[in-house]
């Protein structure tokens, strides 16, 4: 996508993209994913991972990841922990991170479908499933503590700062999933969807700039960085954004999500997969331009990411990964309250389900207290 006057180069452009894998509705996981043997899939997208991970004769096997998004940085964990050789410490022979896409299959479904054994999604998509599709899926971590969605707005036009501004205001909304989470949005603040005009747009923000819209929904960690990297009228765009998370709508993201039945019979897989997940992930969080740099040449190299906005971007995810509760326990965790208020925020949307219907986070547990040192505070 191009944001005005500059166009920017085409795998930049399709990370602002990425919202619409949370287009979840009506999926039809169940009919599209016959459970069969756990298998890669085929295609340049499904590529073995570059990083060693050799393991020994006693090991775990193949580990396949199905990833929510292209491999930008929003992956920096996964990448230290193959190319520092994490998953193979932890016994896993060789590492597919499945790269997903606009276009591509729904984390669910691949795993579902035993094509992968983990997908990186979120409780907006992998409630409805199980609640509409009785899919036999659980959430056994979440990397985002907090929701990333915000709307961003510009300085230099009619900026939303607080919920009160929506009044009169032009909000650009994306189709499909991303309606839902903004009327989950709109409903948590008592919100009369009335006294503003919701413009259908797409996942470009040049429509703030052009001011067609007033704001924008929009990644925290994403489109206020390459607004803020623009011009308006001759001057540096300076964004303005609202917070869902801040305001009503605690979801986390970035979850783990597998089969009932692999926490079930593969309890010891899963775990060891945790642990490599948590060390790529603290060393992510320790080393923004490390990370970044391994987005940029390596596992996104196709991608045309820029260095310089890769690592902004890994520095405001990481204001997303970590939260005094996970410095206290650990990555990935989730407190009783946070869960609660994700249950809430699910049945604002529409999806009323159980917490243990949908998280299972003692896999994690044991994970911390075998692994104490793997919590760096």
């Amino acid at each position: 996508m191009n944001l005005l006057p500059r166009p920017r180069p085409a795998g930049r452009a399709a990370a602002l993209q990425r919202r619409a894998f949370l287009r979840g509705s009506g999926l039809g996981l169940l009919g599209a994913a016959g459970l069969g043997t756990l298998a890669a899939c085929g295609g340049d997208e499904a590529e073995s991972s570059t990083g060693s991970a050799a393991a020994g004769s006693e090991g775990f096997g193949e580990l396949t990841v199905q990833l929510s998004w292209i491999k930008n940085i929003e992956f920096a964990g996964e990448y230290f922990a193959d190319s520092r050789g994490y998953y193979g410490e932890a016994g896993f022979s060789t590492v597919n991170l499945l790269a997903g896409g606009s276009a591509g299959t729904a984390a669910e479904a691949m795993v579902l479908s035993r094509k992968a054994h983990v997908g990186l999604s979120a409780p907006t998509l992998t409630a409805p499933a199980i609640v509409n599709e009785q899919a036999p899926l659980k959430i056994i971590g979440a990397t985002f503590q907090k929701n990333p969605f915000c709307l961003v707005s510009m300085e230099q036009g009619r900026p939303v700062r607080t919920v009160a501004d929506l009044a009169g205001k032009r909000i650009g909304v994306q189709t499909g999933g991303n309606e839902t989470i903004f009327d989950g949005f709109c409903e948590a603040n008592g919100v009369d969807k009335d006294s503003f005009e919701i413009v259908p747009v797409q996942y470009d923000p040049s429509v703030v700039v052009s001011r067609e819209v007033d704001a924008f929904m929009a990644y925290l960690t994403n489109e206020p960085i390459l607004l803020a990297a623009r011009e308006v009228d001759g001057q540096p765009i300076v964004p303005v954004t609202l917070g869902f998370a801040d305001n009503g709508l605690p979801v986390v993201a970035e979850t783990f999500t597998v089969l009932q039945s692999t926490v079930d019979d593969q309890r010891d897989l899963l775990k060891a997969f945790l642990v490599a997940e948590i060390r790529g992930w603290n060393d992510a969080v320790a080393d923004p331009r490390g990370a970044a740099e391994l987005a940029v040449t390596t596992y996104g190299k196709d991608q045309n990411l820029d260095l310089e906005e890769q690592t902004k971007e890994a520095e405001a995810q990481n204001e997303l990964i970590v939260s005094e509760d996970t410095r206290a326990n650990g990555l990935f965790t989730m407190t009783d309250d946070l869960i609660g208020e994700n249950i809430e925020a699910l049945a604002q949307m529409g999806t009323t389900i159980a917490a243990d219907d949908l998280f299972d986070l003692s896999l994690l547990a044991e994970v911390y207290e075998e692994n104490p040192d793997l919590i760096t505070g």
